[in-house]
């Protein structure tokens, strides 16, 4: 995990490189003008696809919704999608599920895409598109490289579809980076924090909810922790009651309007007590016990820096309570459901 953590500018800024490569696809779903998209996906690829529905939605002006695999492979729902755009997302592209749920997207109507790791992958074949991800090979069980490069993927995807240069990606590697060298002294300190608490609260808006989404994944695989992610809208609409002082409460917040829409959320999580640790480009600006800044992009683009210290975090908060972050139990690398 940790090797392929320090991969990821690299890999993010070859993916960058490789733009050009998504012009075919994203002209085909120009051209196919959709009504509005649908997102599949699974794990950490779901939290993916919502940061894709949030773009989708304020970049495309495309209302989007992530689909229920179930309602298709469990229930037999037969839906008219003629004139929808179907995005499927999935790192090793073989989950049965969504392998069936694409397949039947397309056989009524839908224009299907693939965004897999796994370019040869059944999930490949049954979609009309593909988008590979390029992150090569993962070996750790939890997803690290993949999902980054899955998130970029998206992004590029979205931007060629609107007539993007990619000019808000263009140094995207250096800043991973630069977020990487920069998180590892902050992320010691949150460790030396947290290594004994049980519940950790996970928090963000916007785009940076699917961060947090995905953080409370990583530190329930990896550290065995009771990890709920919401929405920072949703904290208040009731769960922050249940915050108090054996809380942590790890927030991502970002310059823009998600970040600047946090500082309410920060203000009741702290009055409760709970220890705040503060991910993010604005995390500098907002009232936390522990502040792990990233370098400030677009605020799109923001998601793909901020996970990285939460990966770091996971992994070396699983190392200090005794864990062993690349086999966690009971996991595999990939879970066949339907």
């Amino acid at each position: 995990m940790r090797a392929e953590i320090a991969e990821q500018p690299g890999v993010l800024g070859a993916a960058v490189e490789r733009r050009g490569a998504l012009a075919p696809v994203a002209g085909r779903v120009r051209g196919f003008a959709p009504r509005f998209a649908l997102f599949a996906a699974r794990g950490s690829s779901d939290h993916a696809a919502l940061y894709a529905k949030y773009l989708t939605e304020v970049l495309l002006g495309l209302p989007s919704g992530l689909v229920s695999p179930s309602t298709t492979t469990l229930y037999g729902a037969r839906p008219d999608l003629s004139g929808v755009l179907h995005v499927t997302v999935s790192q090793s592209g073989g989950s049965p599920d969504l392998v069936e749920a694409t397949r039947s997207a397309r056989e009524r109507g839908a224009l299907t895409v693939a965004v897999t790791n796994t370019p040869g992958s059944p999930l490949a074949e049954v979609a009309e598109l593909s988008v590979d991800i390029g992150a090569g090979p993962e070996l750790a069980v939890a997803a690290t490289k993949t999902y980054s490069a899955t998130l970029l993927a998206l992004y590029l995807l979205v931007d060629a579809v609107r007539g993007g240069t990619g000019a808000d990606v263009a140094d995207l590697g250096e800043l991973a980076a630069s977020a990487l060298a920069g998180s590892e002294g902050p992320v010691a300190e949150a460790v030396t924090r947290l290594r004994f608490v049980d519940r950790v609260v996970t928090t963000g808006r916007g785009y940076s909810s699917a961060t947090a989404a995905e953080a409370a994944l990583k530190l329930a695989e990896t550290s065995y922790l009771s990890a709920r992610s919401y929405s920072g809208a949703d904290l208040l609409h009731g769960p922050v009651a249940a915050v108090g002082a054996d809380t942590a409460v790890l927030a991502f917040t970002s310059a823009g309007r998600g970040g600047a829409a946090m500082e309410p959320v920060l203000a009741a999580v702290r009055e409760a007590g709970a220890d705040v640790v503060a991910v993010g480009s604005a995390a500098a600006e907002v009232p936390a016990a522990v502040r792990v800044g990233v370098p400030r992009t677009a605020e799109e683009v923001a998601p793909i820096l901020e996970v990285l210290p939460a990966q770091r975090l996971a992994l070396e908060l699983s190392l200090a309570r005794g864990g062993n972050p690349d086999r966690p139990r009971g996991l595999n690398k990939v879970t066949q459901t339907r």
